[in-house]
């Protein structure tokens, strides 16, 4: 491995820590160290596994709002709640750094679940919204850590 590489796995690696630690933007740093790579080695080969990396990446980014959307919206959260959430979780972002994101949108869930059903039902509807932040992450993670083993199995194969 060269020097360049050996920097853009460790890019990589922060990318995938990234993901977990909502500071970073995990996907964003994996592709762009993908990207730097195949502009560096430039072989047809080196694209095709950034195309492959890139595909990898955005389908988890997509997946990754689909499929908890559609567990909340199935265990009867309304999309105002939802809405509420991502409003909370927007501030959250820039008021608690590192964990504001889903501090925030779990506290938006609750508030408008309380709001719209009243106490202690309100707590269901923040339980599905915490494993719906669970299984958003888990599918952005695996998608990263694809993105990282294309990119590894490139490197051996150039």
């Amino acid at each position: 491995m060269s020097a360049t590489e050996i920097l853009l796995a460790l890019a990589i690696a922060v990318g995938i820590v990234g993901v977990v630690v909502p500071v970073l933007p995990g996907t964003v740093l994996v592709l762009a160290a993908v990207l730097v790579w195949a502009l560096d080695i430039g072989t047809a080969t080196a694209w095709a596994v950034f195309a492959v990396a890139a595909t990898l990446l955005v389908a988890g980014s997509v997946v990754k709002y689909l499929v908890p959307g559609r567990r909340l919206k199935a265990s009867g959260v309304p999309s105002r709640t939802l809405l509420a959430g991502a409003l909370l979780g927007f501030v959250g972002f820039f008021v608690v750094p590192v964990v504001g994101v889903l501090i925030g949108f779990v506290l938006g869930i609750y508030l408008a679940e309380r709001a719209r059903v009243g106490g202690a039902a309100a707590w269901p509807s923040t339980r599905h919204a915490l494993r719906a932040v669970g299984v958003s992450i888990l599918i952005e993670l695996v998608a990263a850590c694809l993105a990282a083993v294309v990119w590894a199995l490139g490197v051996v194969v150039t």
